[in-house]
Order: C-alpha cells, then sequence, then structure tokens
C-alpha cells in the first residue's frame, strides 16, 4: 500500500466515533492533571499524531472508538473529515506543548493549563458535540485560508446530511381521498310504444 494512501484521513467520518475518541482524550487528561504523570501528556501527543496523519488506523484510541465504541450508539452520523483531521492536528500541537513544558523545563503550572483548555475542549466535543477545532476550521475556510477545495462538503450543505425521507403518516392520521362524484348514467329515451287500433 503506498505511503500516501496509509497516511490518508477518513472523509467522511462517523461523528461519533471522533466523539468516542474525545471522550477518551477526556479521561486521560484528567487522568494526568490528577497524577502528574506528565509522561502521560506524551502518550496525548503521540495518539493526536497517528490520528492527525492515518485517522484511526494507527491509533489504539481510534480504533477502539471506531470498532468498538461508536457502534453502541446506533447507526454512524457521516461528517467532513478535513474539520476533524484539524481538530486533531490542534490537540497535537496543545499535548505536545504540555508535555515539552512539564518534561523539558519543569513548568508544569503551564502544562496543566494546556492541558486543561485540551480536556475542556475535548469535553465539549464528547458531551454536546461541540468540535472547537471545526469551528476554527469553518472561520478560517471563509477567510481564505484554507482553500475551499480543501473541504468541498464544508461550503456544500447538501454534502453533509442525506435528505431526510418523508415518513408514511399512520392511518389515523391520513386524509381520505376525495372520491369523484359518479354522475348519474343517461337513461335511454323510452320510445312511445304504438296504442293497439280497436
Amino acid at each position: 500500500m503506498p505511503v500516501r494512501q496509509l497516511l490518508s484521513f477518513p472523509n467522511p467520518v462517523n461523528e461519533k466515533a471522533a466523539r468516542s475518541v474525545a471522550g477518551g482524550v477526556v479521561v486521560l487528561g484528567v487522568l494526568t492533571l490528577l497524577t502528574q504523570w506528565w509522561w502521560l501528556a506524551v502518550l496525548l501527543a503521540a495518539g493526536f499524531a497517528l490520528r492527525a496523519a492515518a485517522g484511526p488506523r494507527f491509533s489504539p484510541l481510534g480504533w477502539l472508538a471506531v470498532h468498538a465504541v461508536a457502534p453502541r450508539f446506533g447507526a454512524p452520523r457521516m461528517v467532513p473529515g478535513p474539520p476533524k483531521r484539524f481538530a486533531q492536528a490542534v490537540g497535537l500541537v496543545t499535548s505536545t506543548a504540555a508535555a515539552v513544558a512539564a518534561l523539558g523545563f519543569g513548568a508544569t503550572t503551564v502544562a496543566s493549563v494546556l492541558l486543561a483548555v485540551l480536556v475542556l475542549f475535548a469535553t465539549l466535543e464528547s458531551v454536546l458535540g461541540f468540535c472547537a477545532g471545526c469551528w476554527v476550521f469553518g472561520h478560517l475556510m471563509r477567510l481564505g485560508v484554507i482553500p475551499e477545495e480543501t473541504c468541498e462538503a464544508c461550503n456544500n450543505l447538501t454534502l453533509r446530511q442525506p435528505e431526510p425521507r418523508a415518513e408514511p403518516q399512520p392511518q389515523s392520521e391520513r386524509q381520505p381521498e376525495p372520491q369523484a362524484e359518479r354522475q348519474p348514467e343517461p337513461h335511454a329515451e323510452r320510445q312511445p310504444q304504438p296504442q293497439p287500433t280497436p
């Protein structure tokens, strides 16, 4: 398989899987903040790097979210992939900065603030479905910083969600179909019977 294909990000992606990944980030981030085990921040950064590069293909957390967690929440809800990839890149920068600050410079306060911000936005996505990175991505597209062809579905609303299907109405709510009025059949005119002659 070519390297380009190995490092391709899925498009579209299942939003339920993305929210499951965000939930895993929240758990790992909170654990790091509570224990101050800053080597966990390295694991966070490595996970973001793998997902930003190739989606869930090489990420244990991504694989678990796609194949084990997301299917339990019903049918997938597909959304454009490029904004999600951008969000993973933002998470990579933030978690890497936290790991470097804590392990490289001993600035655990700075690392804690960075990680707390990451946990906050991951919680918003996991619980409320609000992807802050995707929101920033959309604004950068409107400003022309990100070319429009990067995400065609982000501008074309018809490509985001399938058209809703009309649900059949219950029998009780169906309006009776008007019946065509029956026209009276024309009667053949009766011919006068000849009177017998006396």
